[in-house]
């Protein structure tokens, strides 16, 4: 008796979305260390490079000339101006991932995921991240100790912006507690990796069901 045909799977990709402060980040570093088949979209940014952050792995930074003619040839499953900076997701690292089989992770604004969106295919599964409450996103903001009392401001004001997009989102969680966030979107990406149409050569897997196999 012949094996039976093996089942293959193409990758998903998971966006987090949120205000700056509400969490995604950290919930978006949990799900990396916990879980071996997922790793991060490395987006390309024009921003100046920060202390301690590593050219390649937080982000690819280039110039503006660069970024500009990446844009004109198309490079781009999306690209978006965030705080005078433009970041953007090169197409074809992603594409590669998910014809291996295994899921990318993108920390992206809702505009990205808006471009994201008009992509043909399945891949796409999108969840918003929404703070418990504005004030508690204001006091996550200062403590964090990262910016300004100026930028804070801004931020917030851009925050209020921000959570009217939750409706073209897929899913939706209120990060109450980071834990919980984290098992919520384990969940998510565990159902949407068993999807049917994720699955490849599942129907000659059934065939060969059917023939005693």
């Amino acid at each position: 008796m012949s094996e039976p045909f093996a089942i293959g799977r193409r990758g998903v990709m998971l966006v987090l979305s949120s205000p700056s402060g509400a969490g995604k980040t950290t919930i978006s570093r949990e799900i990396l260390a916990n879980d071996q088949n997922i790793e991060m979209s490395v987006s390309m940014t024009t921003r100046p490079r920060r202390k301690g952050e590593v050219d390649g792995k937080d982000y690819n930074f280039t110039d503006m000339e660069n970024f500009n003619l990446m844009v004109n040839r198309r490079e781009f499953l999306e690209y978006a101006k965030v705080f005078d900076n433009y970041y953007g997701t090169p197409a074809a690292p992603v594409t590669d991932v998910l014809v291996s089989g295994r899921d990318i992770l993108f920390d992206i604004d809702w505009q990205g995921t808006q471009q994201l969106s008009e992509k043909p295919g399945d891949d796409l599964v999108s969840i918003f991240i929404l703070p418990p409450s504005m004030k508690d996103l204001e006091h996550r903001l200062k403590t964090r100790a990262q910016d300004s009392a100026e930028v804070v401001s801004h931020r917030m004001e851009k925050a209020a912006d921000e959570v009217t997009h939750y409706a073209e989102y897929h899913y939706i969680i209120v990060n109450y507690d980071v834990a919980d966030s984290v098992a919520k979107v384990t969940a998510i990406l565990t159902a949407e990796r068993l999807r049917r149409e994720r699955q490849i050569g599942l129907g000659e897997f059934v065939k060969g069901l059917r023939q005693g196999q």
